[in-house]
């Protein structure tokens, strides 16, 4: 005579973990402790600032006496600001910059996930300017966009009219910034797209292929769709950093010439640091915080949440 195994009860269920053993309180304990350090970090240097700063949003605080309420003067004061609005369309023109990118950067991952001899070359060169300093960086483009400099030497050598120093000029500076973040940014993206083609199934391609597409049919009905989830992380992560752009602007031209180049997040900054403002510059962070929020939003509709169609 057999025996049915006894079912176990809802309780033993949730007592035992996937590998059969038993969460005690003693292995809770323990866990949490392990998450304790990144947890106290996570809340000192990232929900404590979000909250603190939210409160001086509201406030009139500059450091040396303590917050005083004042509602939403800040945010009057931030909308009739034209320096403010300035920048803020500065910042919105740079998100031309994402689209490209994220174009560029699939096809260069495209390119380097081919096997042929010396690609771990070709990928480290692509890589190099991502993890190289934006002070050298820097440098290195403003000597490249000054009248006499690289850039100049090229347009001179290929038959197109030298533009002076790109710079100087406000009709070309936040352009010619916006290429250097592209420029220094396609390897980052790349390797991320890299990752990406590496986890589509061969198998896919090469049935479509012996089905009779063609390099672009495949690209378009299989890679593309694959690539979805990490489209949406790639373009959400250059779209926030279009947003928040800061570092290029304080090492190449502080907002310079007649603040062609001033973006949002420089001009809290300069409330901040410089007017010593920091409601005001709070207030400002806020309204970045909520772009930043709605073009996330927007990058999560058009690839349709990051999902691969089935």
């Amino acid at each position: 005579m057999t025996t049915t195994p006894r079912r176990a009860s809802r309780r033993e269920q949730h007592r035992v973990g996937g590998t059969g053993a038993k969460v005690t309180t003693r292995n809770t304990l323990i866990a949490y402790a392990f998450l304790m350090p990144f947890l106290i970090l996570l809340v000192v240097y990232h929900t404590w600032p979000v909250i603190f700063g939210t409160y001086l949003a509201f406030t009139k605080y500059n450091i040396i006496s303590p917050p005083q309420w004042v509602g939403l003067a800040n945010f009057r004061e931030l909308f009739a600001d034209e320096q403010f609005w300035s920048g803020l369309k500065n910042s919105l023109k740079y998100i031309l910059i994402v689209p490209v990118i994220q174009v560029i950067a699939i096809l260069v991952a495209l390119l380097v996930n081919r096997p042929m001899k010396g690609i771990g070359f070709f990928r480290t060169a692509f890589y190099v300017p991502v993890v190289t300093s934006f002070a050298v960086v820097g440098l290195m483009w403003n000597w490249m966009y000054q009248q006499g400099g690289a850039v100049n030497t090229i347009l001179g050598f290929i038959g197109l009219p030298q533009k002076g120093s790109f710079l100087n000029n406000p009709a070309t500076a936040l352009y010619a910034v916006m290429f250097v973040t592209l420029w220094k940014g396609i390897g980052y993206y790349m390797v991320l797209y890299l990752a990406g083609l590496q986890g589509i199934s061969p198998e896919l391609e090469e049935a479509a292929t012996i089905d009779g597409a063609n390099r672009v049919q495949v690209f378009w009905n299989i890679t593309l769709p694959g690539l979805r989830p990490t489209i949406l992380v790639c373009s959400l992560l250059s779209t926030i950093s279009a947003i928040k752009v800061f570092e290029e602007i304080y090492v190449m031209t502080q907002g310079y010439p007649a603040g062609s180049t001033y973006t949002a997040l420089f001009y809290t900054y300069s409330r901040a640091f410089q007017d010593y403002k920091y409601g005001l510059a709070a207030a400002g962070g806020i309204i970045i915080a909520f772009i930043s929020i709605l073009f996330g939003l927007i990058n999560f509709r058009l690839t349709r949440g990051g999902k691969v169609d089935a």
